[in-house]
């Protein structure tokens, strides 16, 4: 099949060079030799009109791969062009007499599992119930910041009374750092937070005064344990658990099984595209109305 293999669109001698490599390369199917050869001749056509010399060394080298990739985005689609390098890129691997390794495939973190409503109220429970009122207040406040507004580490203990106010609708969290933003906090949250807020005052909700202070909320979490039945709160799991609360309330589930969307960047291009919306909404879509 690739000795009869013949294209009109790129010059001769690409063509024979392309049939040389793909055939050195021994393509394991008819299907990845066909799309081979396309890549190869296009590549070798644009080594010619560049001046280089066809050979597999000089020709599939990264950078020439690369400049092909850049230069073929004037002809081609997007698409297209990720294949092109793809099929490049491998033909140069399957040519080299000292193959880099393989990746070594790591595992991909998976989302922690929400907490059940069962368990958020079972440890609210163990706040009340803590030995005095000020860390009640503080380890009501971890839960609340966590699965009522996503906040955990540096962002959460961060939060200083004054940054909790009964604003739009309902309750909001002023979050300064790295990404400030106003977050709403689920309703049910509302009224507990707005109480540890009013008990630090002009403190921070987790305790400590020093902004640099690192692990606060450890000591927190360890008294928020209640036997085998309970086990230590993780702050990761409140996250998910307010995130799979709002993907739920916002029909997230539905929208990207109707359109298959499955891929988080592209779901990010559409939403870069969207307006920006007014607080008040915000806090109605996401559950923070009182």
């Amino acid at each position: 099949m690739i000795a009869r293999w013949h294209s009109d669109s790129v010059p001769a001698e690409a063509a024979l060079f392309a049939q040389e490599v793909v055939a050195q390369a021994a393509p394991a199917t008819k299907d990845r030799a066909k799309a081979w050869l396309f890549a190869a001749s296009r590549l070798a056509g644009f080594a010619i009109r560049a001046g280089l010399e066809l050979r597999a060394e000089v020709v599939f080298c990264p950078p020439v791969i690369e400049r092909f990739t850049v230069s073929a985005g004037r002809t081609v689609s997007a698409p297209t062009r990720r294949t092109l390098r793809t099929n490049c890129r491998a033909i140069g691997r399957a040519l080299a007499a000292y193959p880099e390794p393989a990746p070594v495939p790591l595992p991909r973190e998976r989302a922690k599992k929400p907490y059940a409503a069962e368990e958020i109220s079972a440890y609210l429970a163990l706040a009340d119930a803590q030995g005095t009122l000020a860390r009640a207040m503080r380890t009501a406040a971890v839960i609340c910041l966590g699965a009522g507004a996503g906040l955990v580490g540096a962002e959460l203990a961060q939060v200083r009374g004054p940054d909790v106010v009964a604003r739009s609708g309902g309750v909001v969290v002023d979050v300064s750092g790295r990404h400030p933003r106003a977050v709403p906090v689920l309703s049910r949250y509302g009224a507990r937070l707005l109480a540890s807020a009013g008990f630090a005052g002009p403190g921070y909700l987790v305790g400590g005064t020093q902004r640099s202070r690192h692990n606060v909320a450890s000591a927190l979490v360890a008294s928020l344990a209640g036997g085998t039945d309970l086990p230590r709160l993780e702050q990761a799991r409140l996250r998910a658990t307010w995130l799979s609360e709002l993907a739920q309330a916002i029909g997230l589930g539905a929208f990207m099984a109707a359109t298959g969307v499955d891929c988080s960047q592209r779901l990010g291009d559409i939403v870069s595209t969207l307006a920006p919306v007014a607080e008040t909404e915000a806090v109605a879509l996401l559950g923070g109305a009182s």
